[in-house]
């Protein structure tokens, strides 16, 4: 009679078997986070270049690029709003203008407050892909205010008290005032908000300085202002273009990404570009519309 022989795995064979498996999924995990980053950075891209066809469109309209922030004072058409506020109609966005314009005629005391809805609602245009947080309407630390939040920024300048770039309070900027020429300026970039959800509101919002910095505006070399809340263990600067990190706070102060080596920006003749954080020395010239500064774009 013949003996049946019984097969199976050693140990050891398992072993190699499991390790060969988990190099393999490593292997696939890796491969998938790329493609997700791609497709992150390639959307925050692409809303760069929306929102760069709205300014040119409202400039084209207006003479100008909209105000940074519109001041608050009494009798002001759409007082405290913020330019991606009133990028609203140039966006696809008419039903929401057209309640931010009812908004403005009930004669509120203040813009982030019912009735003006885009307070509290999160545009996907005005969000990067790659960060959770600016999908859903958020509620800042040590407040009851529900707010939408933005991934990016105007470029006020250096900081918030020069006010040499394209976007800041009361801006009314045109083309022909961008002495360093349209494509060597700019206009927009990438900012997440700040790790409390306290900076970073789209529509409208005081920002550190009551002018709207760090809040939708931001210089490329900040500077901790005296109203910044929850602010005051970071250094008073100036920030400089570098890595951040969404639990820091201190982050809040310049621009960065949740992408890696860099931050998408928008120039004023409507281009959008990837920046390398070691483009950092040269954010200021490329931050000024008519230093006269020569330099060239990485």
């Amino acid at each position: 009679m013949n003996k049946r022989i019984r097969t199976g795995f050693t140990l050891i064979e398992l072993l190699v078997v499991i390790a060969i498996v988990g190099v393999l999924f490593g292997l696939i995990l890796s491969a998938v986070q790329k493609i997700r980053g791609a497709a992150d950075r390639l959307g925050c891209l692409n809303n760069m270049k929306q929102m760069g066809l709205a300014l040119q469109v409202h400039h084209g309209q207006f003479g100008r690029f909209p105000m940074g922030r519109t001041p608050l004072e009494e009798g002001v058409p759409l007082r405290g709003i913020s330019w991606m506020g009133r990028l609203l109609p140039f966006i696809e966005q008419e039903a929401l203008w057209k309640r931010t314009l009812e908004a403005y005629d009930a004669r509120p005391a203040v813009p982030y407050q019912l009735p003006h809805l885009g307070i509290s609602t999160p545009l996907k245009l005005y969000g990067c892909p790659g960060d959770s947080r600016v999908n859903s309407v958020q509620k800042p630390r040590n407040r009851g205010v529900s707010v939408a939040l933005t991934s990016y920024h105007g470029v006020s300048g250096r900081n918030h008290k020069t006010n040499d770039g394209v976007l800041f309070y009361d801006s009314q900027i045109r083309m022909v005032d961008i002495g360093d020429g349209s494509s060597n300026t700019l206009m927009v970039g990438e900012r997440p908000p700040s790790a409390d959800m306290w900076f970073g509101w789209w529509y409208s919002g005081e920002g550190q300085d009551g002018f709207g910095s760090m809040d939708y505006l931001l210089g490329v070399n900040e500077l901790h202002g005296p109203k910044a809340s929850f602010c005051e263990s970071c250094p008073s600067g100036p920030f400089q273009f570098e890595r951040g990190k969404l639990s820091n706070q201190c982050s809040a102060f310049h621009f960065w990404s949740v992408h890696s080596d860099g931050a998408h920006f928008l120039f004023a003749d409507g281009s959008a570009k990837f920046l390398n954080y070691s483009a950092a020395p040269i954010m200021q010239s490329l931050a000024s519309r008519a230093g006269g500064e020569l330099v060239e774009v990485p």
